[in-house]
């Protein structure tokens, strides 16, 4: 099966911390940060494992910590979400990143490939 994602997927070992979720007009998730891991990264977004269903659509501020000199701030939209057996698959793509955040995005990439 052909990959048609639009950028590269980097494994990560990067902290996410999110505040909540939130809809225009709907209630928001809070403090769910404890309940996902995030397995990889690329320009257009992450992939996440979580223990809760999040809502296609619902969107989150996110904190996304590289290491002790490279963090960033963002929010993500939540487009696919995925039952497994323990938990759900959940894509999320960033809204609105800046080139300069997306270039923290490559550096990672060329510390993990060389």
């Amino acid at each position: 099966m052909d990959d048609k994602r639009r950028s590269k997927r980097l494994p990560v070992n990067i902290k996410l911390e999110i505040e909540s979720l939130y809809k225009s007009g709907d209630e928001n998730y809070k403090h769910i940060s404890d309940k996902v891991t995030l397995i990889n990264v690329s320009k257009n977004g992450i992939g996440l494992i979580s223990e809760i269903e999040l809502s296609i659509g619902y969107y989150f501020n996110a904190k996304i910590i590289i290491d002790d000199e490279k963090m960033f701030y963002s929010v993500l939209r939540i487009v696919r979400c995925q039952k497994l057996n323990e938990g759900y698959m959940i894509g999320c793509e960033f809204v609105g990143l800046a080139d300069v955040l997306s270039d923290s995005i490559d550096e990672y990439e060329k510390e993990i490939f060389g």
